[in-house]
């Protein structure tokens, strides 16, 4: 499949294609995620901002440190989030795309934080924090310094 990539939340009111294609593609468990998406392991597709063109309802916005994860204001269903050390990255839920199945993770992402009966029998390299190098010179909301910590 080659873009456009579309997605959107679960009433529709929240609609986004991307027309590239993207960047990274992950799962995620971090605690932030967790609490973010309601499930034990998140999924991202990244794009660059430049090529994601959002329709429909303005997003609702939750800061958290330098994240912000947006949703939909209507429905709730969670739609992305940026990271200001990423400049120009957008990393969308991989639920929200209209074809997930496309997006197959490369790799897992905190498994420092991942919950012991969570068990994903993959070869996929497995990182003890972040997958995306961050500014060495920024601090995470946790106060830790960024650290790829990549297990394999």
């Amino acid at each position: 499949m080659t873009a456009p990539h579309a997605g959107g939340c679960r009433c529709g009111a929240v609609r986004f294609e991307a027309s590239a294609e993207p960047h990274h593609i992950s799962y995620c468990h971090c605690g932030d995620c967790r609490r973010a998406s309601g499930a034990p392991v998140s999924a991202f597709v990244g794009f660059m901002t430049g090529q994601v063109a959002f329709t429909g309802k303005a997003l609702k916005m939750f800061e958290n440190g330098p994240v912000t994860r947006s949703f939909c204001g209507i429905c709730g269903s969670p739609i992305a989030y940026v990271d200001e050390r990423l400049e120009d990255h957008i990393y969308f839920m991989l639920g929200a795309m209209d074809m997930p199945a496309y997006f197959k993770p490369t790799h897992h992402a905190h498994v420092r934080e991942q919950l012991p009966y969570l068990h994903m029998p993959d070869d996929l390299p497995r990182h003890l924090k972040t997958s995306v190098p961050r500014p060495a010179n920024l601090q995470s909301p946790d106060g830790q310094r960024p650290s790829d910590g990549t297990l394999s």
